[in-house]
């Protein structure tokens, strides 16, 4: 047994750090583990060596500044993690290993609101599919991340009263993968996930500081502080589709009227559009016209635009983030909507914030949220079960 504070203790403590540090940011060179965990440039190199040694970091040749360095990584086989992303209209799982090599990948469609059982079910069924497709050990299955477009309370994992899906209010998502999987599972919502997707795989690297704006049925916000989610004690941080532009404006379905939803969501900006090209519009195909030309969408895409800039206007004054990055079908209008939103942050937010702040497209597009699924399961696992070889008391229950 271990002394608190003894040599051996201390060395553990180190072995779990640099695990850690490795693990979150997928691969760092030998001086960036250094800089990360605060430990010596010496300690660090005798550590990596032990790990290396143990088959549990793999170190490869790479570049740093136009000098030679060494990139260190988790093992391809030290473990696997999946992500289950539950969309509107489709679910999406992807497998992928601790040195953040996505492994397989497949969405399907899927009407989310018609039963919680039947997307149980189906979640259930493509895991195993993918599983068994990629042929990885079923032993080496560490976490599974979920994602659910609506809010979560933290300390029970309950989905919240949600319009958006209404048969799955009161479930508890997590609780349930998990039962079914044997493994694991960690929930949050869609905007959460899409953030750490971004963060980590897409253009949010590099910043430790961002909001994720996503529009689609409803309006949210995943926030990044300090290099995290930031989901407040009740797990409704966020939500800015709920904030305020117009005390006048239409009855949103959280009961107040002229939200930032009521303007920008999909529900109600695509009916804008009726009188003139009929129905059937989907914000996928509002967007295609617009880069076409088409002036009825440009304008429809600059309103939405404007307006959802006003809510950044509102972070960037309370919350001064570097950068926000727009996910969902309206990142694809490009500068069509990423103009109006800047429009909108240099007259609403002070001009110190609004000069810090960058406004990007999502680069992962859909999978932003399934790829954030990864990395959720990837950030809620333990390293000591790295360092004893114990991920085979997490085996998958497939049966």
């Amino acid at each position: 047994m271990e002394t608190p504070g003894s040599q051996s203790s201390l060395h553990r403590a180190n072995l779990e750090r640099v695990v850690r540090a490795v693990r979150l940011a997928g691969s760092l060179t030998q001086a960036e583990i250094a800089r990360t965990t605060g430990l010596s440039a010496a300690t660090v190199s005798n550590i990596v060596r032990e790990l290396k040694d143990g088959g549990t970091v793999e170190v490869t040749p790479t570049s740093a500044g136009g000098r030679r360095a060494r990139s260190v990584s988790l093992s391809g086989d030290a473990g696997i993690v999946i992500g289950v992303d539950f969309g509107h209209t489709h679910l999406r799982v992807a497998i992928g290993n601790l040195a953040h090599q996505v492994l397989a990948e497949e969405a399907e469609p899927l009407d989310v609101d018609a039963s919680a059982a039947q997307g149980f079910d189906r979640a259930e069924e493509l895991v195993e599919r993918l599983v068994a497709a990629t042929g990885v050990d079923r032993t080496k299955v560490a976490g599974v991340g979920l994602g659910v477009p609506g809010p979560i309370d933290v300390e029970s994992g309950t989905l919240g009263s949600t319009s958006i899906l209404p048969g799955w209010t009161g479930t508890k998502p997590a609780e349930e993968m998990s039962r079914r999987l044997g493994v694991p599972v960690h929930v949050d919502n869609d905007a959460n996930l899409g953030a750490l997707g971004e963060l980590v795989w897409g253009s949010g690297r590099g910043v430790k500081d961002l909001a994720y704006i996503k529009v689609a049925s409803g309006v949210g916000a995943g926030l990044v502080i300090d290099g995290k989610i930031y989901r407040g004690p009740g797990g409704t941080a966020g939500e800015i589709g709920h904030i305020t532009l117009d005390e006048s404006g239409p009855v949103c379905r959280c009961g107040n009227r002229g939200c930032l939803e009521t303007f920008t969501a999909a529900r109600y900006v695509l009916p804008l559009l009726e009188s003139s090209h009929g129905t059937g519009l989907t914000m996928e195909s509002v967007v295609r016209l617009a880069r076409d030309g088409d002036p009825g969408c440009r304008r429809v895409i600059a309103d939405v635009g404007r307006h959802i800039g006003s809510g950044v206007a509102n972070l960037c004054n309370l919350l001064n983030p570097s950068r926000v990055v727009l996910g969902g079908d309206l990142a694809e209008a490009g500068e069509l909507v990423l103009g109006p939103i800047r429009e909108s942050v240099g007259r609403y937010a002070i001009p110190s914030a609004a000069r810090q702040l960058s406004v990007l497209p999502g680069a992962l597009g859909g999978r932003a949220e399934v790829l954030g699924a990864l990395a959720l399961a990837l950030s809620e696992m333990g390293d000591s079960t790295l360092l004893d070889g114990s991920l085979s008391v997490a085996a998958l229950a497939f049966t």
